[in-house]
């Protein structure tokens, strides 16, 4: 049987959302990586859109991590036909049962109030996919350990490594017919104060590799100063915190900090309050997973005790109601949808609000236009106008930067054939590109979305 193997980019490719990767061997057609894109209108439609390949032919999925931009596909995948195994670690699949019931139930609502509102150009407005999908696809979940091969078919393994980034992250190392391929995923920071440090790869024959921050450094903030100095602008002008935040990992950094800042007695006794339904589960994920992170059980206890943690949503209107200033941790990080939505429809017109932006915030997302200095925010059908004032935490990234990507690149024997440029915005892989070519003169490349490559 000849051996002809090819990578093509459905997802991931020129923009920073939607990783899927397809591997098609004579053996195994393998997806890496099934994410949902986010975004700009147009990059959400393709969330709709057929793939480029028939989902009933895929035998296998490989996940790198559990954030929605790398699983949130895969109820639709499985609707669409897909029977194989789901291979993640322990970790991994246990946040991604997490994020995929959170994203059915969003979609879910959000398209009920919009058949009730009247808001959507659809009639009726329906979900991508809902609680029965998700169910469906966690029969195919199939947990794996990291850091030893794992055969998939005669002449074909892989592994998983450390990557940092969330709770269970890695980066795989597939190896096809002697060949080696490895897919970064999501790579974390070099000092996280939750995870431990990133793997690096030794040997390469093509590397598939994010670009989020290629073309950036993060900046030296003093978080803790930073942090302080709002709390107290907020208790002196008896405003509100507001921090959307990403449910893994940012969440529980945010609390870490708030608490050690409490216990050093370098803050006053503010109420900081996480409502995040997700979040809070994610914090199961940590008691569960002890080996995978730096904090151990009492810790985590002290934490949770420190915040205030609202679960219905009724109680988050009766935080509303309390006039007394707070801070308030509430989900999702891009302030895509969630219940951050509820604090801003009723605080963001306040200039005593303050809202901190503490992460990477992609094009098209109510996010980013905050970042951008946007006047008026839309959402729930409506326009409302921004008077509280906007901060950013750059430095809070769970996403390496373009000197950490490159220091990842430094243990390699000898060099790649090629390096294929993915999940980032074009800028970013473009000077990501350049730094390679400057620091290795690796070969590389960056795809166009639904391209295909043969890679031997």
């Amino acid at each position: 049987m000849e051996q002809k193997v090819s990578i093509q980019f459905l997802g991931a490719a020129g923009t920073v959302t939607g990783s899927k990767f397809l591997v098609e061997t004579p053996e195994l057609k393998i997806l890496i990586d099934c994410g949902l894109f986010q975004g700009e209108k147009p990059l959400r439609d393709k969330n709709w859109e057929p793939l480029e390949v028939d989902a009933s032919t895929i035998d296998l999925v490989l996940l790198t991590h559990g954030h929605l931009d790398h699983v949130g596909y895969l109820p639709r995948l499985v609707r669409m036909g897909f029977e194989g195994k789901i291979y993640g670690t322990a970790p991994t699949l246990s946040i991604t049962r997490i994020i995929l019931e959170d994203s059915a139930k969003i979609q879910e609502e959000d398209a009920d109030q919009a058949n009730r509102e009247g808001y959507s150009k659809h009639d009726p407005a329906l979900p991508l996919y809902n609680q029965r999908d998700v169910e469906q696809t966690f029969d195919y979940l199939d947990p794996q350990p990291m850091g030893v091969f794992i055969d998939l078919a005669p002449g074909i393994r892989y592994k998983h490594h450390y990557a940092g980034h969330i709770l269970g992250a890695t980066w795989l190392e597939l190896e096809v017919f002697g060949r080696i391929i490895v897919f970064s995923g999501d790579l974390g920071r070099e000092n996280d104060l939750l995870l431990r440090p990133v793997e690096r790869p030794v040997k390469a024959d093509y590397i598939i590799m994010e670009s989020t921050y290629g073309d950036r450094e993060h900046l030296d903030e003093d978080v803790e100063d930073i942090l302080i100095q709002l709390v107290n602008e907020v208790l002196h002008h008896r405003g509100n915190l507001i921090i959307p935040s990403f449910a893994v990992e940012r969440a529980q950094l945010l609390v870490y900090y708030f608490w050690q800042l409490y216990k050093k007695n370098r803050i006053p006794a503010i109420p900081v309050v996480i409502d995040s339904p997700m979040s809070n589960k994610v914090f199961d994920s940590f008691f569960k997973f002890p080996d995978w992170h730096r904090l151990n059980g009492a810790m985590l206890g002290e934490m949770l005790n420190y915040v205030e943690v609202v679960d219905s949503y009724r109680d988050t209107w009766r935080v509303i109601d309390r006039k007394q200033p707070k801070v308030v941790i509430a989900g999702s990080g891009m302030i895509t949808g969630g219940r951050v939505l509820t604090y801003l429809q009723q605080l963001i017109d306040e200039p005593e609000t303050i809202v901190l932006l503490a992460g990477y915030q992609a094009e098209g997302t109510r996010g980013r236009d905050l970042l951008e200095g946007a006047k008026t925010l839309r959402f729930f059908g409506k326009e409302y106008v921004v008077r509280a004032r906007t901060e950013c935490l750059q430095s809070l990234s769970a996403h390496a930067d373009q000197g950490e990507l490159l220091d990842w690149l430094s243990d390699l024997e000898t060099a790649p054939e090629k390096v294929f440029l993915v999940h980032g915005e074009p800028e970013a892989a473009k000077e990501l590109k350049t730094a390679i070519a400057n620091k290795y003169s690796f070969q590389t490349e960056i795809p166009e979305m639904n391209s295909k490559y043969e890679l031997m």
